[in-house]
């Protein structure tokens, strides 16, 4: 499935977002994910084999518990396709950094 596809789904996304912040249990996932989304645990089940199959999750077993955090795979090909677009925005952000930077220039002359 292509990177794009995982990520189009809003329960995969919310699922990525929990994750930017720290590893999470699979019950801990359920309980929000269900919640927001009205989904039973097994299809909260189903959504995290999707990331997992995909680079964008992984798992390790603790015990009885599943946990899960982001794995890198699955964004870097986003990154990939996003490659050739960047020298659209590139030049962009160099101005903005350029300016900033006169910012800080300007202000410790002050």
């Amino acid at each position: 499935m292509h990177a794009f596809a995982v990520l189009a789904d809003p329960v995969r996304r919310c699922i990525v977002e929990q994750l930017m912040d720290r590893e999470l249990s699979s019950g801990e996932i359920v309980d929000t994910v269900g919640e927001v989304f009205g989904i039973s645990q097994s299809a909260v089940s189903q959504q995290l084999k999707v990331l997992r199959e995909n680079g964008f999750a992984s798992v390790a077993i603790d015990g009885n518990r599943r946990l899960y955090s982001l794995d890198s795979k699955g964004f870097e090909q986003v990154g990939e396709w996003l490659a050739p677009f960047r020298r659209f925005w590139a030049p962009k952000f160099e101005a903005l950094a350029k300016e900033v930077s006169r910012g800080k220039r300007s202000k410790k002359k002050l």
